[in-house]
């Protein structure tokens, strides 16, 4: 009976103890613990008005510019298209571009694309054409064919190779012209395509926007093809030019042109003027 109690006097001496441990040993394993990781924040994004074109095509109840093609642009951007190095290149249409919040800066280069599908495909994403000008009538490096611009922005297999785009031709060569199945034809490959190119001039070749050597004929000033372009840029986001004199505004929709904004006719694809 006396070692009994001694044992158990024993073991509630050592109780203390062995809580201690115990506690100690849960509070290491919690140091140990990771801290729990913070999502990164979302970019900002903002919707693009509607093209002059697009405007049009919901009236008629057409198929026009998907919104989702807007978000698509917008997530593809790299820093670089944000930079406010970048407002010297755009001034044309976004004088206050380095002024803009990056929600706002998405905006304008996402209308600034729904723009040039509209000049260069009439926002059709099957569209495609043959060119027969000597200038452009040339093979395609990728298909073995005579080129042919495709898609919302006009591009070639040959993008595939020079941009890191993402056509398959192997794939497509199977399918009929117009399917929209194609991989070229897809608006958000077609579209991805297209700010790989665009960056490519701006950040890469420091050029503007609007250049003589650019990919698109729609972004060379003084071309009919141009004028367009130009006329799909009446409604860039008014953030853009916010506080401008009304003169000066009227200059910045039509950067070296003479004609009237509302002489400035929209032209369809496959027309003189649109390719």
């Amino acid at each position: 009976m006396i070692m009994a109690c001694a044992i158990t006097r024993w073991r509630m001496a050592g109780l203390p103890l062995c809580v201690g441990l115990l506690l100690a040993g849960c509070t290491s394993h919690a140091a140990q613990q990771p801290a729990p990781r913070s999502q990164p924040a979302q970019p900002e994004m903002k919707p693009a008005p509607a093209t002059p074109i697009a405007e049009k095509k919901d009236e008629l109840g057409e198929q026009s510019w998907d919104p989702q093609w807007d978000v698509v642009v917008e997530q593809a951007l790299s820093p670089e298209m944000l930079s406010p190095r970048v407002a010297r290149e755009v001034r044309s249409y976004c004088p206050r571009f380095a002024a803009l919040s990056d929600g706002d800066k998405r905006a304008f280069w996402a209308y600034t694309f729904q723009a040039l599908a509209g000049a260069e495909a009439g926002l059709k994403p099957t569209t495609d054409v043959r060119h027969t000008e000597p200038e452009v009538a040339v093979e395609d490096t990728v298909t073995k064919r005579m080129v042919r611009s495709e898609g919302l922005l006009q591009l070639t297999y040959m993008d595939a190779t020079r941009y890191g785009c993402d056509f398959d031709w192997e794939q497509d060569k199977t399918l009929t012209e117009k399917d929209p199945a194609k991989t070229i034809l897809q608006p958000r490959n077609n579209l991805l395509c297209g700010v790989k190119i665009l960056e490519n001039q701006i950040v890469t070749q420091r050029k503007p926007l609007l250049s003589p050597s650019s990919y698109w004929v729609t972004l060379r000033p003084g071309t009919p093809s141009y004028l367009v372009f130009a006329k799909q840029m009446k409604n860039v986001p008014t953030v853009c030019r916010e506080g401008m004199p009304p003169v000066e505004t009227a200059k910045r929709r039509h950067p070296g042109s003479s004609v009237p904004a509302e002489a400035l006719a929209f032209h369809a694809p496959g027309s003189p003027a649109a390719n």
